[in-house]
């Protein structure tokens, strides 16, 4: 396997070029940095602007882990994704591309299930693998979920990706030879109340399981998705900062399959980095239909990631066209490849983007959750709150606040 290497000056400074591209950044990091940290974007700008380049770096720290990591999942029956808040997110965005991959049972729990039913929210099939995903690895539930199924579940085996080397879930477990602990590089953990990188870097991680066999095409998977992000953050930054500003109060999120999940992040970005002010859901375009369509109101952004599959997009094009024939929203954002001219109208932004379909949509939720996270950054800033802290009234805060553990009486 040809070794892999990312300078760390290309991966710091990387941000900048495609910042320089972009006016609406250009603005906001012309300020001075005492500045910049008044107005609480320091932090957040730069987590969402360096993604293309965190990538290959995690593809580097993946790759020579190849042969360790194949004997950890041999014999495996099932694998059981875990976290929570956007950590469980991250496991939904992965879930479908692994089973695929790994043809067993994959499933998504989330760290509250594992708290409150233990092994019972799990599939039953041993031996098994969980992989467990989270930001700072503190939050109450990251190292009670996992001590939980280590003392009921001696047959199932863990894998821990965290970006914060201090953390718990990377001090309580880093000499316990029953858990295998990968720390991502510290540019990834966020210092935003928001996850941005983190989270793209924790959904590639991830991923890397069903590339045990072929870690060079995983590598070079990392380097096209990079490459394409480059290209959506150069060329439609400005275009997404436009849309933010128009006058919604709530948005929804479509997809289908592996970028359901990323709808479901992005989502939960505009919510969090408006305090709530935009309420913002996710859903499946068929699921549409089935009740959700009535609170797509005229104040309502729909964002629909359009998917290169022939069949699923046919779905996909019958539920824009039948929101355009009732006249639902106020706008609507359309990602995709060749996306067809008729779904658009009025005021709607299309945004094409060329080699999706070769990409496939298994990989591409990383490329979605950062059209979501530039959108809710600037709605953020129209809100007149700040992105790095955006609940002023300390409702939410980077970690969840620690609350009461229980447990059943033996």
């Amino acid at each position: 396997m040809r070794e892999h290497w990312v300078s760390e000056n290309v991966l710091d400074r990387s941000w900048l070029a495609i910042a320089s591209r972009n006016r609406s950044a250009t603005e906001l990091l012309n300020r001075t940095e005492e500045e910049q940290r008044k107005a609480g974007y320091f932090h957040t700008l730069r987590e969402i602007l360096q993604q293309p380049s965190t990538w290959l770096q995690t593809g580097a720290q993946m790759a020579p882990l190849s042969s360790e990591l194949r004997t950890m999942v041999a014999g495996i029956r099932t694998v059981v994704l875990t976290g929570s808040g956007s950590s469980e997110y991250a496991g939904e965005c992965v879930r479908l591309p692994l089973q695929k991959a790994l043809c067993i049972p994959v499933q998504t729990v989330g760290g509250g299930a594992l708290l409150t039913h233990g092994s019972q929210a799990t599939n039953p099939l041993r031996p098994g693998l969980m992989v467990s995903l989270g930001r700072s690895g503190d939050s109450p539930e990251s190292v009670e979920a996992i001590s939980i199924i280590l003392g009921t579940e001696p047959a199932i085996r863990h894998l821990v990706v965290t970006c914060n080397s201090d953390g718990r879930m990377a001090t309580t477990y880093r000499n316990d030879p029953r858990v295998r602990l990968v720390v991502l590089a510290n540019n990834t953990n966020d210092r935003s109340l928001v996850m941005t990188s983190s989270f793209t870097n924790m959904v590639l991680a991830a991923a890397f399981l069903g590339f045990l066999e072929r870690p060079d095409q995983y590598v070079a998977l990392l380097h096209k998705l990079s490459e394409k992000a480059q290209e959506l953050l150069c060329g439609h930054f400005d275009r997404l900062a436009g849309l933010a500003r128009r006058d919604f109060d709530r948005a929804i999120f479509l997809a289908s399959g592996a970028r359901l999940g990323s709808a479901r992040e992005s989502a939960l970005k505009m919510m969090e980095m408006t305090a709530g002010n935009v309420f913002a859901v996710s859903e499946s375009y068929l699921g549409l239909r089935h009740g959700p369509m009535s609170a797509v109101h005229p104040n309502t952004l729909v964002v629909c990631f359009l998917s290169s599959d022939p069949l699923v997009r046919a779905y996909e094009c019958d539920l824009i066209r039948e929101l355009n024939d009732k006249q639902l929203g106020a706008a609507k954002l359309i990602f995709g490849e060749e996306i067809p001219s008729d779904l658009a109208r009025g005021e709607d932004l299309v945004i094409e983007c060329g080699g999706l379909a070769a990409l496939g949509d298994d990989y591409i939720p990383v490329l979605d959750v950062i059209l979501g996270q530039v959108l809710g950054f600037f709605r953020c800033m129209k809100e007149g709150l700040q992105p790095d802290s955006p609940s002023n009234d300390g409702v939410i805060n980077r970690v969840v606040q620690e609350f009461n553990l229980h447990h059943t009486e033996s």
